[in-house]
This record gives C-alpha cells, sequence and structure tokens, in this order.
C-alpha cells in the first residue's frame, strides 16, 4: 500500500498541493511550462462509495421497483385509490398529454418522500425561518396545512451565503424606498420603456466589482444561461461541457443548436482530449475546422462543492484558442478575499475569461443574473440576447436589493461590514466541514466550498434525514435521483455568514445525533483527490446534435 508518493519537480517551476489519498496525506505538484498554475492549496475530496453500501442502495432501488409495479397493478384495478393524473374519456384517442410510465419513478418512488421538499415558510429566510407545518391524509399526493407554524428552525438549505436575506437592515430600507419612487413593476422590456437609471447604475457597478469592461443585467438567472449562450453560437460550434453542469448551461447548450461534448467532471485531461480531437479532426462528417469551441464550466458546483480547477482551464483555453464561458452563481460574493468568485479566489485575472456570468440569487439575495466581459461582447448581447429582447426587465427593488448588498461587499457604503461577512462565511465553511469529517461522514467538495454536500445513498434514509432534522428544529434539503446518480443521494447543505457558532453547534450536535440514528457515518478515510483522478478515455459522453 502506498503511503506517500513524492513527484518529480519541474524545471518550470511548481507549488506542492496536499490532497487525501485513502487515509494518507499525499504530496501532488502541479505546474506549467509558463510557471506555477496554482498559488494556495487546493483540497478537494470525494470518498468512493463502500462497495456493500452500493450494493444494498442498488437492492433498495430493486424492491421499490417492484412494490411500484405491483402498486400500478392495484391502481389499474381499482384496488387501490388512484391519484395519478389521466386523460378525461372524451380525450382517449387523443394523443396521450401524460406518460404513465415514464412517471413511474415519480408516482411510486417520489411520492414516498415527497414531504421532504416544498415546504412553505412564512417568514425571512435568514440564519432561521419560520415554517409552516402540513400534513397527508393520502401518502403526499396531496397536503393541507394543520395551522401550526413551526418556530425558530435554522436554515441550511437556502444560497443566503452573506446573509443579505433579511427583511431588515439597509437593503431592505433601500428597496422599500425604492418600492415607494418607482412601484414594484417595470411592464416593459429594456429596449422598449423599462430601462432605467438605476438598471444602467447596476451595470456599472457590477462591472467595477467583476474587473471587466462592461456588464449587462437579466431578469431571472436561470434564463441568463440557457438564453444567451444560444447568441454566443450556434450551428458549426462546438460546446465543451462538464458533466455536472447545472440545468440551465445543458439547456443553453441544446437550444444553440451546436454540437455538444461532455467532458469528465473537472478532470483536465478529459477536456484536453476533447480539444486535440476537435483541432485535429474538426466537424463531423465535412472535418471543417469549428466556428468556434466553448468551454461551459461553473465557479462552485452546486451538487458537489467542487470549485473548477481554474487555472488549468484558462491555461488549456489559451493553448488551443478555445472560447471560456464561467458560470459564477455559487462562487460570486462566496469565495475570494473580497468575494468576487473564483477568479480572484485563484488570483487570476478577469480579461482571462471570455464570458462572465453569475447570478443575483444567492450572495446577494436577490434575483436575475449578469454578463460581464469585453465592452465588445456586451454591445452584441445587448441586440442579440433572447432574454434582453424579450424579457420584462428587471424589478427595481430588485435592482436596489443587489446595488445596496453589492455595494456593502465592495466596502462603498464606508463600513466593513461586507468584508467581515466574508471572512466570517470562510470561516463557518471550513469549522462546519471539519467537524462532519471528524464525525465520520463522508463529505464532498472543496474545503472553501460552502455548499457541503454529505452522502446518504440510501432512498429511505433520503426521507428519514429530512424528517428527523425537521423534528430537531433544523430546515435541510436533501437530494436524490435524478438530479444525482442513483447511488449517491444526499444531504446539501448550504453554510452562511448568518449562521453563529451556536447555531452550527447545535445543528452539528443534531446531524451526528440523526446520523446515529440512520447509521449514516459511512467514511472508512479512502478519499479520492479531485487533482489526481484517473482519467479512462472510454467514459466521456459524445453528443452531436
Amino acid at each position: 500500500m502506498v503511503r506517500g508518493v513524492t513527484f518529480p519537480t519541474s524545471a518550470c517551476g511548481v507549488r506542492p498541493i496536499t490532497m487525501h489519498w485513502v487515509s494518507w496525506p499525499i504530496r501532488v505538484y502541479h505546474a506549467a511550462c509558463n510557471g506555477e498554475l496554482y498559488s494556495r492549496p487546493f483540497i478537494e475530496s470525494f470518498e468512493e462509495t463502500p462497495m456493500l453500501l452500493a450494493v444494498l442502495t442498488y437492492m433498495s432501488y430493486g424492491i421499490l421497483t417492484i412494490f411500484g409495479y405491483l402498486r400500478d397493478f392495484m391502481r389499474e384495478w381499482k384496488i387501490e385509490k388512484c391519484h395519478i393524473a389521466r386523460e378525461r374519456e372524451e380525450q382517449k384517442d387523443f394523443v396521450p398529454l401524460y406518460q404513465d410510465f415514464e412517471n413511474f419513478y415519480t408516482r411510486n418512488i417520489y411520492m414516498r418522500i415527497r414531504d421532504s421538499w416544498n415546504r412553505p415558510i412564512c417568514s425571512a429566510p435568514g440564519a432561521t425561518f419560520d415554517l409552516v407545518e402540513c400534513s397527508s391524509n393520502d401518502y403526499n399526493w396531496t397536503f393541507e396545512y394543520t395551522g401550526r407554524v413551526v418556530k425558530d428552525v435554522i436554515n441550511l438549505g437556502s444560497y443566503n451565503y452573506l446573509g443579505f436575506a433579511e427583511n431588515t437592515g439597509a437593503c431592505a430600507t433601500a428597496a422599500g424606498e425604492v418600492t415607494v419612487k418607482f412601484g414594484v413593476g417595470v411592464a416593459s422590456t429594456r429596449q422598449e420603456m423599462g430601462n432605467l437609471d438605476r438598471h444602467e447604475e447596476l451595470e456599472k457597478l457590477a462591472a467595477s466589482f467583476l474587473g471587466v469592461e462592461s456588464a449587462m443585467v437579466f431578469g431571472m438567472g436561470f434564463a441568463t444561461n440557457s438564453m444567451n449562450i444560444p447568441a454566443l453560437v450556434g450551428k458549426g460550434c462546438l460546446i465543451l461541457s462538464d458533466e455536472l453542469n447545472h440545468a440551465s448551461l445543458v439547456l443553453g447548450a441544446r437550444l444553440s443548436g451546436s454540437t455538444i461534448r461532455v467532458f469528465k467532471h473537472n478532470n483536465m485531461q478529459s477536456l484536453e482530449k476533447l480539444l486535440r480531437d476537435a483541432i485535429v479532426h474538426g466537424q463531423p462528417r465535412t472535418h471543417r475546422p469549428w466556428k468556434k469551441i466553448l468551454i461551459l464550466v461553473e465557479g462552485i458546483f452546486s451538487m458537489e462543492g467542487s470549485i473548477i480547477r481554474l487555472p488549468e482551464v484558462i491555461a488549456l483555453k489559451k493553448k488551443y484558442k478555445a472560447y471560456l464561458y464561467l458560470d459564477e452563481a455559487h462562487s460570486i460574493g462566496a469565495l475570494g478575499l473580497n468575494g468576487r468568485g473564483v477568479v480572484e479566489y485563484f488570483g487570476l485575472d478577469p480579461k482571462d475569461v471570455d464570458v462572465m456570468m453569475g447570478t443575483f440569487t444567492k450572495s446577494f439575495s436577490a434575483a436575475g443574473g449578469y454578463i460581464g466581459g469585453r465592452k465588445d461582447l456586451i454591445d452584441y448581447m445587448r441586440t442579440h440576447s433572447h432574454s434582453a429582447i424579450y424579457a420584462t426587465t428587471m424589478s427595481l427593488p430588485v435592482v436596489e436589493q443587489i446595488i445596496t448588498s453589492m455595494k456593502c461587499i465592495m466596502g462603498k457604503d464606508g463600513t466593513t461590514i461586507g468584508l467581515s461577512r466574508i471572512q466570517r462565511l470562510a470561516e463557518n465553511t471550513v469549522y462546519f466541514r471539519r467537524r462532519l469529517q471528524e464525525m465520520g461522514f463522508i463529505i464532498y467538495g472543496n474545503n472553501d466550498s460552502p455548499v457541503v454536500p454529505m452522502m446518504l445513498y440510501m432512498p429511505a434514509k433520503l426521507g428519514a434525514f429530512g424528517r428527523e432534522m425537521l423534528k430537531r428544529n433544523i430546515g435541510v434539503v436533501v437530494v436524490g435521483f435524478p438530479a444525482t446518480p442513483i447511488i449517491e443521494s444526499r444531504a446539501r447543505f448550504c453554510i452562511s455568514a448568518a449562521h453563529t457558532k451556536e447555531m452550527l453547534d447545535r445543528a452539528l450536535d443534531v446531524i451526528s445525533e440523526v446520523g446515529d440514528l440512520l447509521q449514516l457515518k459511512y467514511s472508512q478515510h479512502k478519499v479520492l483527490p479531485s487533482l489526481d483522478r484517473p482519467f479512462d478515455e472510454t467514459t466521456y459522453e459524445e453528443n452531436e446534435e
């Protein structure tokens, strides 16, 4: 068994990065011919699923499938009451709207644990919130309010990274004043009567914050990706997409009509192989050179808690003359000494990223998204973006929430509140992750990522964990198939600067208690480093649409 590996020093100069393999630390060296790629330790862990646990998880899905077919049989013969959406009798000869077989998972597995999602709250979603209790008398097909409100539930599910989701303070006051002055809605697009001075001020402020020439804002974060990628690439272009990219990136890539090829998550060997193949072989059949090659990645991956290896992506982008589209939805505000995202986190130049995208829904606790980059890019987007041309303009109270919170982060409000929140988020993240790992849970992702996935694996434990945590006044998000691989169900904690140490300690004690109850402490300390994952060239997907 290997206890340590020493890699030869490159003549170009290297920096050691500490990772974990099995239960012993290994020094992994990374270098580029133009100098150091990493200026700081980059530590991520992805512990492999224990074999017995994987087998038991597959067996549990098999048992649920058998019982699902049995219940479908009973519903068909009216032995069991059927709540499934069905066609009206007079429309039986029409092409069906509802595909019963395709919804098998929804009605027979998801419905069993549906009470773990869609829970209504009745307060500001800050560090704590008040939750409206619901109950079901038909196995989660329908719900009714009980009239009880669960008070002061510790919120470990919202993307409130910097704690700006509050109904008091400077942001709430500013949004209220703007509502009185301008009203709530704009009722027009930016190109017609919906372009206000506050929108232009926000775009100038966002460009300054990002360190780019120009920026453009949109009213919906999802549409910022899905409606803008088709404006950048089209037929004859190639998109190289990380296999764990968000659905908005995937949809935007598909809508563009470009050829899509998927590389293994955060695996630079896989990405480089696709880049080489694209340049050598060109387009299918004609073998003409691609018009454009666009790399799609995220700053922080929202289900894995991993951080993109941006220095290496930029090095490959420059080497093979590709374009880079960086989605910083979860990383802007949450990473970097000044909250300026993954680019600042690695100490890189924003000009090396061709398209900088992000949302205002997480760290800024608002809505909408932005695109930042060179002025000619933004000028082009203003006339070609579907989201800019056809979508209604961002609401003014939302604009003011973003402006006020961004000025706070930048210190332009004359205080250090923003910087202290960034520092507190970083401290809370490291503390929470370390404590969970010490307890014996399998935790995914980067040590600095405020997205903390804790592996549950079995579908039955998915619902049980969410219910048991709520009984103890802790609100968590649980995630399963199809949002994750079928054997990698998990709880996803989102850490906030608004969390106090007492809140985190209380939550950690409850997690440990429920972990013992449900036997969730699976860790065998066999951690697979993301920076040295073995690459199998047969595992990447290729989709030419």
